[in-house]
């Protein structure tokens, strides 16, 4: 530590790296807590912790120095982005895809399910009209690539996704085709 006292650049690294671990450790182990992986949130608990008590008394030792301080913030910052990246690259849970579209021609549902995905779907009425709605549930990993499939077979299509919280019965419970899931290229459609 004496090598990081001496030299007023190594502790500005040192205070911004240890803040970016520790308050990236803080947004994964919230997300994780969140979403109900409680021993894998734990263990990361006692790292951002020791962490935390590194990058504290650095910054806590060293409060003479203004630049010091906000290497502290601007790590913080940047630690709250690489946190949320992490978790995007995760992307721990499940996502509904809501789909509703007027073009029944296309036959949505068959195409997605010979894609892989399960998708329940209902007729509705709107505004202009008979459509057709489908609730798509799929692995959030999974949810740009089934949006842009969408897409491409149906641009005009009306989309909503959300994190789905609870599951229980249905297609999901026997088992996602993953594989299939993954085997698909979105350019083939």
């Amino acid at each position: 530590m004496s090598v990081i006292s001496a030299n007023p650049w190594l502790m500005l690294l040192a205070i911004f790296v240890i803040n970016v671990a520790y308050v990236t450790c803080l947004t994964v182990r919230t997300i994780l807590t969140l979403k109900g992986y409680r021993y894998v949130a734990a263990a990361v608990s006692f790292i951002e912790v020791l962490i935390y008590i590194i990058g504290l008394g650095l910054v806590m030792a060293n409060l003479d120095k203004f630049q010091n301080i906000i290497a502290y913030a601007l790590g913080f910052s940047v630690g709250i982005i690489v946190g949320m990246k992490i978790e995007e690259k995760l992307a721990l849970g499940y996502s509904v895809v809501n789909v509703t579209t007027a073009n029944y021609e296309l036959d949505l549902p068959t195409q997605l399910r010979n894609l892989g995905y399960g998708v329940t779907h209902f007729p509705a009425y709107g505004r202009d009209g008979e459509r057709l709605v489908m609730q798509i549930l799929t692995p959030r990993r999974f949810e740009l690539k089934l949006m842009d499939t969408i897409k491409q077979i149906d641009e005009k299509a009306f989309v909503i996704a959300y994190e789905a919280r609870t599951l229980h019965g249905g297609f999901w419970v026997k088992g996602v085709r993953s594989k299939k899931l993954k085997a698909y290229d979105t350019d083939e459609i």
